[in-house]
């Protein structure tokens, strides 16, 4: 048994993230009934969201990165420096999925845009979001997370 959640932790971490990163759980809410939690990379600084994923070659597949920000803003993100595909999904700040760009091309410079006012955005590899049934009636519990942001304030 040790050696088997031993094997799990090592196939869904990524050394280099987490010397950079804090990690933390997220619950995703599906649009079909559905529940999926999530290990998430969390990009709460300037210079930890400037970084995101950029020059990363492994994500677990249980894995993603949550960039968090103070307050319900226009964002827009790039793929430049970013070696795998990843779908992004820009979230509201009650947690609910504005829109998903999905299976973005990596080193692209081309700008991913929240077709609202978002407060997150969580990437993930590409293909997840379909896996795992998220959507634009889809909902990320993102209240714990909020609180731990005031709570670093």
């Amino acid at each position: 048994m040790k050696i088997a959640v031993l094997a799990f932790l090592l196939l869904n971490t990524n050394p280099d993230l987490d010397r950079q990163f804090e990690r933390d759980v997220l619950i995703a809410i599906a649009s079909e009934p559905a529940c999926h939690r999530l290990d998430v990379y969390l990009a709460v600084t300037n210079a930890q969201r400037r970084q995101g994923l950029m020059f990363v070659r492994r994500l677990p597949e249980t894995s993603g990165m949550l960039f968090l920000y103070d307050r319900p803003q226009w964002l827009s993100i790039w793929m430049k420096n970013t070696l795998l595909p990843l779908d992004v999904a820009f979230v509201g700040a009650n947690g609910e999925i504005i829109n998903i760009v999905r299976n973005a091309e990596p080193q692209s410079e081309r700008s991913m845009v929240a077709e609202e006012l978002a407060q997150f955005v969580l990437e993930l590899n590409a293909g997840a979001a379909e896996r795992l049934g998220l959507d634009e009636n889809s909902r990320l519990l993102v209240d714990d997370l909020i609180a731990l942001r005031r709570g670093a304030n």
